[in-house]
């Protein structure tokens, strides 16, 4: 009976994840594939097929330019095909190029100049960032923000605040030189950083420069999930207002939170690179279906908010200088301007086997700690124990 109720528990939450995690993921790869695509038709480039999704198609049709606008049956993702192109990857094939008489050529990519062919590639990411922007800004426009004053109500004993000489009324002007306005900035600052940081203080009408470092404890949200978050031991009144913001600076807004979020990114990858922060927060299509479920409960906001989130992650997660991502391509690119001519078939086939292998082994390992995290593992293990 407990197995039963497990199965039937699980098939309520896989609903519950799934329908979310689609709405946000098509989304964002819809708007992807827009930006190759708009670009791409801009500089009149055949486009054959625009899908949602991959294999079997489910349903589709045919626009007055001869694109196949399709929707298909496994919803990971999406591509935009163009003419000459031998798969969804966009690799030529190159005995149908050279078959190709040269009346037809100024409408396939792979003859188009390199500057052109470098801005669909870029397109795709960009419309990313874009997207992000545009959800930030609406937020930041419509829904408006919680804002209250960055003056210490509260420090925590043994805290590295308290080590560092926080008292009660100070005001946080400033954060390793950038300016602060509000108390959210300042656990937004905090909860990304484990390295020491510069506050610069206001006490008594004096200006006061202290430095503390993070101390990464491990907390436990609503649903269980636990998490390793950096805290000084900083405390707020609670008193805060929402604030709405105008279109102009609901879009700078939208702006600089998209550039955080790059920028945290970066600092992420770059602890994981040198040993300072574990790779087990990596996520994979589960646990980003997860984490869509979840949010999903607190609203659409909070839903379109993770959307922007993600939209962020995937535009820059293509960028990287991988074969087979979008930044693959622009790094071939790189090489054939610096070159005068494409790399050899056979350097670019080798190129994209690897640029498969590191992708696929990427997400086997972020599926493997959604897995694990999940507890699936010990699960199977107690079933046949």
């Amino acid at each position: 009976m407990e197995l039963l109720a497990g199965i039937g528990g699980f098939g309520e939450s896989l609903w519950g994840y799934l329908v979310p995690f689609l709405f946000v993921l098509t989304i964002v790869v819809f708007f992807h594939e827009l930006g190759h695509f708009s670009v791409a038709r801009w500089f009149g480039v055949k486009v054959d097929v625009f899908s949602i999704g991959f294999g079997r198609e489910i349903f589709g049709w045919n626009d007055r330019h001869g694109t196949r606008w399709k929707v298909s049956w496994v919803p990971l993702g999406g591509y935009v095909k163009f003419a000459g192109d031998e798969n969804a990857a966009s690799v030529p094939d190159r005995d149908k190029l050279a078959a190709i008489p040269e009346e037809q050529k100024a409408g396939l990519f792979h003859f188009k100049p390199l500057h052109q062919r470098a801005a669909v590639v870029a397109a795709g990411p960009i419309a990313n960032f874009i997207l992000a922007i545009v959800i930030f800004a609406c937020v930041f426009m419509f829904v408006g923000r919680q804002v209250s004053a960055p003056v210490v109500s509260g420090v925590v004993e043994g805290s590295p605040a308290a080590a560092a000489g926080f008292m009660v009324g100070d005001r946080i002007v400033s954060i390793d030189g950038s300016s602060i306005e509000s108390f959210e900035e300042v656990q937004r600052y905090v909860s990304v950083t484990r390295s020491a940081m510069a506050f610069g203080v206001e006490r008594e009408g004096r200006l006061l420069m202290l430095e503390a470092t993070p101390q990464v404890n491990e907390i436990t949200d609503t649903f269980g999930n636990v998490h390793r978050v950096p805290q000084l031991g900083l405390q707020r009144d609670g008193t805060s207002e929402v604030i709405r913001s105008n279109p102009v600076a609901a879009v700078w807004q939208g702006v600089k939170h998209t550039g955080f979020i790059i920028e945290q990114t970066f600092a992420y990858i770059g602890r994981m690179i040198t040993g300072r922060e574990s790779t087990d927060q990596l996520r994979g299509p589960i646990g980003i279906a997860e984490t869509s479920g979840q949010i999903a409960t607190f609203g659409i906001v909070a839903l379109l908010s993770l959307t922007g989130l993600l939209s962020v992650s995937i535009g820059l997660l293509n960028l990287f200088p991988v074969p087979l991502l979008d930044g693959g391509h622009l790094l071939y690119y790189a090489v054939e301007a610096v070159r005068g001519r494409p790399l050899g078939e056979e350097a670019q086939e080798y190129g994209f086997r690897i640029g498969l292998a590191l992708v696929m082994t990427l997400m086997i390992f972020a599926t493997w700690n959604d897995l694990s995290r999940l507890q699936v593992f010990s699960f199977l293990g107690g079933l046949f124990s």
